[in-house]
């Protein structure tokens, strides 16, 4: 496996000289990312910094803390989650956050280091899936598409495996954290592991996963950036979401992430939640 990246910085902070167009004062802001976005949002501290604009990058190592930093104001923005993830969890923990763009598509993929294809795992195999609600939905949605179980025709993409109706190849599933999901690769026939956790791990999902969702089928788990809903008109943070949505910072996200994630910039919030 090829390791994308040698070394990942835990903090980012850069000051920028002010611009002619940033006005007269610095503006400081600072975004909750997991640890596979910190190289990309370090080009866009540089990017932000030549527009007077102060972006500091905080990292955390689960899905949960940086909607619940978001909440309480230890952070303006977040980087790290599906539309689906969002408003599934805002929901359960009754959270006033609200997207402001979509960023990429980041497939989610099945992985083994017993098999080379996921058409060679056998009966009765056990895979590995994330045990969150929309995670786990998802990683549903996956293993049916690959041809493993069969999910109701009406399935939403959140659930568990007591949504599956048809397992004929007598699949055992087995729920572990996201995060966990490459460990537990040793131990089962196959894990099904978020994109960002993957690139973590060292793997680069286009290569190495096995299985693989399509552009369609990623269709839903649009990433977003996501602010408080006080602050969805927030000019700095609105700025940020252009910033990011330019063709310089769509080619380094290709290049970066080498092709593993599809650049999908949406700004119409209607758009993004018809999914």
């Amino acid at each position: 496996m090829k390791k994308l990246m040698t070394t990942l910085v835990s903090a980012v902070s850069l000051t920028a000289i002010l611009a002619g167009c940033g006005g007269s004062d610095d503006d400081t802001v600072t975004v909750g990312v997991n640890g596979s976005g910190i190289p990309l949002w370090e080009y866009m501290s540089d990017k932000a910094a030549e527009e007077g604009i102060t972006l500091e990058v905080q990292e955390f190592s689960d899905y949960v803390r940086p909607n619940m930093a978001l909440a309480d104001g230890e952070i303006d923005f977040n980087a790290f989650q599906t539309i689906s993830y969002f408003d599934n969890f805002i929901e359960e923990h009754n959270l006033d956050l609200e997207p402001i763009a979509g960023t990429y598509i980041a497939p989610m993929g099945l992985y083994s280091d017993k098999y080379e294809s996921h058409e060679e795992i056998p009966e009765g195999a056990t895979i590995a899936v994330p045990q969150e609600e929309t995670n786990q939905g998802r990683a549903l949605l996956l293993l049916q598409e690959a041809g493993f179980i069969e999910l109701p025709e009406d399935f939403d993409g959140i659930g568990d495996a007591s949504a599956i109706v048809d397992n004929p190849h007598n699949i055992n599933i087995e729920e572990v954290q996201a995060a966990q999901t490459p460990r537990v690769i040793p131990d089962v026939d196959g894990s099904v592991i978020n994109n960002g956790v993957a690139v973590e791990a060292g793997y680069i999902p286009v290569n190495d996963a096995i299985f693989i969702e399509d552009s369609d089928g990623a269709a839903a788990y649009v990433n977003i950036l996501a602010v408080q809903s006080e602050d969805t008109d927030n000019e700095t943070l609105q700025r940020i979401a252009e910033l990011y949505h330019e063709e310089d910072t769509q080619e380094f996200i290709i290049d970066l992430y080498e092709n593993s994630l599809l650049p999908t910039f949406i700004d119409d919030m209607e758009e993004l939640r018809d999914y």
